[in-house]
């Protein structure tokens, strides 16, 4: 089964997604359904069933104080002229908790990240975008740069398990971690 380990954004804030997704309409993107935007902490990839106990009692050893984080800024990676994601910016203690979640999850064999981790919710990727658009993404981007979608409390984690349809991926929380 194909799992993940992410903070979740409350259901306060999805209609300020979609907000920010509808500014992009004009765009032939591939848009994360707004209620499923997340934080991944650690893609775990593909795993067979009986191995979730074992990821589970090894995620309940994360000790991370809660903390509040603000949903904020608009960005593409890799860069703005050669955009593949859209990213929703998150700024709070996440580089700790990763630490704490790699760490607990130490003595499996998971494959390292390849990229420094930062925290985002993914808003879109950007399967193409034609040049007579790019001047126009570039431009909305950059207005968008800073916007502000608001503040959570970070207080849990979840082993999502992700079923990839036609439709766009069905997430299932298998596991949640209550912060302490």
């Amino acid at each position: 089964m194909r799992t993940f380990v992410a903070v979740d954004l409350p259901v306060e804030l999805h209609d300020k997604i979609a907000d920010v997704q509808s500014k992009f309409n004009d765009f032939k993107f591939k848009f994360v359904d707004p209620h499923i935007v997340h934080i991944t902490m650690k893609f775990l990839g593909d795993i067979p069933d009986d191995r979730i106990p074992d990821i589970a009692k090894a995620l309940d050893s994360v000790k991370c104080e809660p903390f509040e984080a603000r949903i904020k800024g608009l960005g593409v990676f890799p860069k703005p002229k050669f955009a593949k994601v859209m990213w929703l910016g998150c700024d709070g203690n996440f580089d700790k908790l990763y630490e704490l979640i790699n760490s607990s999850l130490s003595s499996f064999d998971f494959e390292h990240d390849l990229h420094h981790f930062s925290a985002h919710a993914t808003l879109a990727r950007v399967k193409y975008l034609p040049k007579k658009k790019k001047e126009e993404f570039l431009e909305l981007l950059e207005e968008l740069a800073d916007v502000d979608i608001g503040t959570i409390q970070v207080d849990t984690v979840k082993l999502k398990k992700s079923t990839l349809t036609p439709h766009g991926p069905i997430y299932e929380t298998l596991h949640e971690v209550s912060l302490k």
